[in-house]
């Protein structure tokens, strides 16, 4: 199986499956002396750990990271940084009767038909439980981009229907960790709790919508043509499992805006080029241009609910029901958010490494 690796030159590679012993993470093309340590990486983990509330799967995964190479004496060597988090609360048996019945929506077809064979407990490599692996390297870049005062933020913005109007960054910073639907918005945020939790008691699920932004990005990261910053974004955000939509900036609003509404005017304040809006989402031409970076993704609801469901056998070849008895999430959108959060941060990391903008060897 390829596709495992992401990134240029910081590059990560995620191994293990949902119900193996163990699932991790390497990360090369670190530079050298960064500050580094288990509480950094253990501090992201811990937001995309599940069992958190009532609106997210109650898997009891302590999720402890170990650092096994790359870090001597509390700083980053060079090296690869090979990270590992054990698997404690899985419970295989349920998934036996999914041995020969693809979930709908889910990808055990798809990978059935791939390659001919498949770890069906929890879904094996295609669970979201694969995004441990990305978090904690997002740490890594995370405290890497700090380095240059770059900072990453997500909130969510819709569940269900139930939509946020403005929030300012201070409330993003402010109140995201305070509700289990990571939204800006305290009495939003209780609608969606509520939304979340109605779904849940029906045995289904809801999708939503998560922003992701970037503060502090200097002007001019990014590629020309292929490489451009957003479509290196882009491809990082839709390679993560539920997100079936990416926006950067405007997005689909700039499909019904004429020219004169979507273009950003240039304007000099405090002696730094600026633009008076930002629907460019922070990026022009591929290219950073100073501005917030704005991406929002579009995240489907979880495919393992308990409704019945049709399906098929494929060892008989016949029609058929199942009803899923795992542990789900009733809505991903407040777990994605450190993973959207962490591949955010993983391109701009590679990005601002490979433009000079972040030295190969870091000057304690």
């Amino acid at each position: 199986m390829s596709g495992n690796s992401f990134g240029q030159v910081f590059r990560l590679t995620t191994w293990g499956e949902s119900h193996g012993p163990a699932i991790g993470a390497v990360v090369d093309g670190c530079p050298a002396g960064l500050p580094l340590s288990e509480k950094d990486v253990q501090a992201e983990l811990d937001r995309r750990r599940p069992g958190q509330s009532e609106v997210t799967t109650p898997r009891g995964e302590p999720d402890v990271v170990e650092i096994l190479s790359g870090v001597f004496e509390g700083k980053t060597t060079g090296t690869p940084i090979s990270m590992l988090v054990r698997n404690k609360d899985v419970e295989s048996g349920v998934y036996e009767e999914l041995r020969y019945t693809p979930r709908p929506g889910h990808a055990d077809f798809t990978y059935e038909m791939k390659y001919g064979f498949r770890d069906y407990r929890g879904g094996g490599r295609s669970s979201a439980r694969e995004t441990v692996g990305r978090v904690a390297a997002g740490a890594i870049a995370k405290k890497l981009l700090g380095t240059k005062n770059v900072e990453i933020l997500g909130h969510v913005v819709e569940v269900g229907g139930i939509s946020v109007g403005g929030v300012t960054i201070d409330q993003i910073r402010k109140n995201v960790e305070k509700n289990p639907v990571r939204c800006a918005d305290v009495k939003i945020a209780e609608k969606m709790r509520k939304r979340v939790e109605g779904a849940k008691s029906e045995g289904d699920s809801i999708g939503g919508v998560v922003e992701i932004l970037a503060l502090n990005v200097p002007p001019g990261v990014g590629e020309p043509v292929f490489d451009k910053l957003d479509a290196d974004l882009a491809k990082a955000l839709m390679s993560i499992g539920a997100v079936k939509g990416i926006e950067i900036g405007a997005g689909f609003r700039a499909a019904k805006m004429k020219g004169s509404e979507m273009n950003d005017p240039f304007r000099i304040k405090g002696g730094v080029v600026m633009t008076g809006t930002n629907n460019a989402g922070g990026i022009l031409g591929g290219i950073s241009n100073g501005m917030p970076i704005t991406c929002r993704i579009a995240v489907k609801p979880t495919s393992s609910i308990s409704k019945a469901q049709k399906t098929v056998d494929l060892s008989k070849k016949v029609n058929t029901e199942i009803q899923i008895k795992g542990r789900h999430d009733p809505c991903i959108c407040p777990r994605i958010v450190p993973v959207a959060e962490a591949m955010v941060a993983l391109v701009l990391a590679d990005h601002m490494i490979r433009g000079g903008f972040i030295p190969t060897v870091l000057k304690s």
